[in-house]
This record gives structure tokens, C-alpha cells and sequence, in this order.
């Protein structure tokens, strides 16, 4: 079925690689105006020329998610375009460093939220004073497994990806009203540029990419463009009475 996010505005952090690229490219697909939140614009400008022809288009704004003025000058591009902003992804996320919570500094904890729960936190905040009282829109922040679970070693991005996914339950009660829809997408692990950089760090990478693929039940570890029709799905009028949900893509691994 084509053209399911026709004429629809849409913002997406961390754009320009893994998950957010492909969200990005097929939501411009289904016919949204997308506008697609990064910080490297060599790889907005190449996302924009991939979109290039698609049913919608795809705006690349330079940002970095920690700053408030990202997220309210990604939701003006989208004004700009004559659309209005029907559907907020937060894609944007670290993994940071691996290690013992009395091995953890103060530093690497606090950069971790920064991202992956201020960042989140900022563009929940723009996209809800943004769709209260013009008819309101789709949240769809981005968690992980680790939302519901932990792995050893990941105390900070844990944590956060836990946050994520309270927060979102917070918006689909406090904002239901205002006909704001907030739910989260539980990804696995995912063929993106952060696997892949987990995988060349390890001592042996092909044996780090055996052990995880051999976790899963289904003997794989996702590519980006699955999860990516969960986040459409989540974004578009077809889940309009699905808010406050987890919605786990994880190849049968929980």
C-alpha cells in the first residue's frame, strides 16, 4: 500500500545512518516531507540526494540533539514546508562505553544521558507544545531491548534506554487527551554503524558477530530497514489507537 504518510510532516533525529536513514528514506516513500535531524552534513547531503524522486522528499537539518533549538528548528523546517508536524521520531542515540558501574566516570555516565534521555526528553517536550491544540500526532521515540532487560557492562546506556521507555508511557497517559499518540520501538540488535564499530573494537570481530547472531532464535541480527517499518507503522494513522505501547522488533530474543 503506497503512499500511507501522504502530504504528512515529519521530523527524524539521528537521520544520517542506521535506523534513522532508513526511516527517514521510507516514510519520504510512503509521501511524508520529512525533515531528517543530523550533525554531519556530508551525510545529510547524501540522505537528501537519496530521497531524491521518492514520493515525498527528505530536509536535512544540522543539529545535535542536546541542544533545545534543534529539535524547535527542525519543527519550523517542517512549518516551512507548508506541512504541519504530524509525527516526532527520536531516533538519536549512543551506545558509550562498556564497563562496570564503580568503573564508570561521571563523565562517560553524563554523556550517555545526554543523549539518549536529554536529547529524547527535548524533542518530546518541542513535539508536544508543537501538536497541542492542532489536532495532535505521533510520538515515536526509539528504545531497545535493554528497555525491558540489561546486558553485562552497559549500565549507562541501560539505564537511559529504561528512561526512554517510561517517558514514553508518561506522554501517551498525560497527552491522550490532546490526541497525542507516544509509543516505543524495541529494536534488537541491528546492522548500523554502531554494531558494526561494537564488532571491529572486539579482540576477534567475527567471533563478537558469531556470539551475538547465535543469540537470536531467528539466527541474525536485524537490518535497519525491518525496525524502520515498525517506526512507519507507529508514525502513520494505522496505529491510531495504539499509544503508551512497546512495540519489540528483536527476532524473537526477549
Amino acid at each position: 500500500m503506497a503512499g500511507r504518510l501522504e502530504g504528512m510532516g515529519v521530523v527524524v533525529t539521528g537521520a544520517t545512518k542506521g535506523l534513522g536513514r532508513e526511516a527517514a528514506l521510507l516514510m519520504a516513500g510512503e509521501g511524508a516531507h520529512v525533515v531528517a535531524v543530523g550533525r554531519d552534513s556530508a551525510d545529510g547531503a547524501s540522505l537528501e540526494a537519496e530521497a531524491a524522486g521518492l514520493a515525498g522528499a527528505v530536509a536535512f537539518h544540522a543539529g545535535d540533539v542536546r541542544d533545545a533549538e534543534t529539535h524547535t528548528g527542525a519543527i519550523a523546517r517542517c512549518r516551512a514546508s507548508g506541512r504541519r508536524l504530524d509525527a516526532y521520531v527520536n531516533n538519536a542515540g549512543i551506545l558509550g562505553p562498556e564497563g562496570p558501574l564503580h568503573e564508570t566516570s561521571l563523565e562517560d555516565w553524563e554523556e550517555v544521558n545526554a543523549v539518549n534521555m536529554r536529547g529524547v526528553f527535548l524533542g518530546c517536550r518541542a513535539a508536544v507544545r508543537e501538536m497541542r491544540g492542532a489536532g495532535g500526532g505521533s510520538v515515536v521515540n526509539v528504545g531497545s531491548i535493554l528497555s525491558l532487560t540489561a546486558d553485562p557492562f552497559l549500565t549507562s546506556y541501560t539505564a537511559t534506554k529504561h528512561g526512554v521507555l517510561g517517558l514514553t508511557r508518561a506522554l501517551a497517559v498525560d497527552y491522550a487527551a490532546d490526541g497525542i499518540r507516544a509509543n516505543c520501538v524495541l529494536p534488537g540488535d541491528m546492522e548500523t554503524p554502531m554494531i558494526l564499530e561494537y564488532f571491529a573494537a572486539s579482540d576477534d570481530p567475527a567471533a563478537a558477530r558469531a556470539e551475538m547472531e547465535g543469540a537470536y532464535p531467528i539466527k541474525r541480527i536485524a537490518r535497519p530497514r525491518e525496525v524502520a517499518q515498525a517506526v512507519l507503522f507507529l508514525a502513520s494513522p494505522e496505529s491510531s489507537f495504539v499509544s503508551g505501547a512497546e512495540l519489540l522488533v528483536d527476532g524473537a530474543l526477549t
